[in-house]
């Protein structure tokens, strides 16, 4: 029945808890959700509308809600109802710029390109995903761009230029903590990044909704709650990739195998780099559910007046 299944696909994974978040993000940052084409797309979407409506088809199993549901939520941006550009969307975070970024060895000109390309590819993905219920001017993505490139290339550079000039360190002691370089730089970074990409957000102020969905107002502070959390998740979201790498591969080094064969240590590396993104993606965006929930009480005098809900909600964004 209709109840049941709506049961199964809400607390199912329950967005309240961590686990279920991250079983539901695991879920959209699937890479085969990059493939689904335009009739699949449209077959569930349609599925979904009929299943709120009450005419599902005879024969349609809780598997193949889920399943449209997971391709609906890739794909769709839950603000504009419009599919998100494929290589900006969670499901197609670029995995080669962290390779990139510690790849060993690396010169002045490698570290700025891997750190423009990075900055890069972060600007769009928090346009793509941002809360999209106001218009963003294409200043403030401009604005976002190079406030971002710039803070990331100059942290960087300026670090491997004090480390290179540095007399106090041996050259395996200078290689091995350039190697964690790049998380101070991408995390701040980052945040710029966020903060200057949404700024229209905080004076603009994001929708919040009530338990029916309704629209109740426009409120700044929900805005400062989302790029905070937003925030706080694309500084989770490096950690463990710049500190897990350099420790594992400090100790494979040592391997008499991999001392043997030189010739392994790239490949070596990047394979492990590609398993600890993988395993931190998920767990970072999961810190937060993407509906966030906010009192009214902690609203604005005129949100909190024009509702009965105590709770409202508001898309953070990814």
């Amino acid at each position: 029945c209709a109840v049941s299944r709506l049961s199964f696909l809400n607390v199912f994974l329950p967005q309240s808890t961590f686990l279920g978040r991250l079983r539901h993000f695991i879920d959209i940052i699937d890479p085969s959700t990059l493939f689904v084409t335009e009739s699949r797309l449209r077959e569930c979407i349609k599925l979904l509308d009929d299943f709120k409506q009450g005419n599902l088809p005879p024969g349609i199993t809780d598997h193949q809600l889920w399943e449209a549901q997971k391709v609906k939520q890739a794909i769709i941006h839950p603000d504009t109802g419009e599919k998100i550009f494929m290589p900006f969307r969670m499901s197609g975070k670029s995995i080669e710029q962290v390779v990139g970024l510690l790849l060993p060895n690396q010169t002045l000109a490698s570290t700025v390109f891997w750190q423009w390309l990075n900055q890069s590819h972060n600007a769009c993905v928090n346009y793509a995903n941002r809360n999209a219920t106001k218009p963003t001017p294409t200043s403030k993505f401009i604005q976002g761009y190079v406030g971002a490139v710039t803070s990331a290339v100059s942290i960087a550079v300026g670090l491997n230029v004090l480390i290179e000039k540095s007399s106090k360190f041996n050259p395996a002691t200078r290689l091995f903590i350039q190697r964690f370089i790049p998380f101070p730089a991408v995390a701040s970074a980052n945040i710029c990044n966020v903060a200057l990409m949404r700024h229209n957000e905080l004076s603009e102020g994001i929708d919040v909704l009530d338990s029916k969905g309704n629209v109740v107002g426009s409120s700044r502070i929900a805005a400062k709650h989302a790029l905070i959390e937003t925030a706080l998740t694309r500084v989770a979201l490096p950690l463990p990739i710049f500190v897990l790498p350099p420790i594992i591969m400090a100790f494979l080094e040592k391997l008499p195998l991999m001392q043997a064969h030189r010739r392994m240590m790239l490949p070596v590396h990047s394979l492990v780099c590609l398993a600890v993104f993988g395993l931190s993606l998920p767990l970072a965006i999961s810190l937060f559910p993407q509906m966030s929930e906010i009192e009214a009480s902690h609203l604005e005098p005129e949100i909190a007046m024009a509702t009965d809900c105590k709770v409202l909600t508001y898309n953070k964004g990814l």
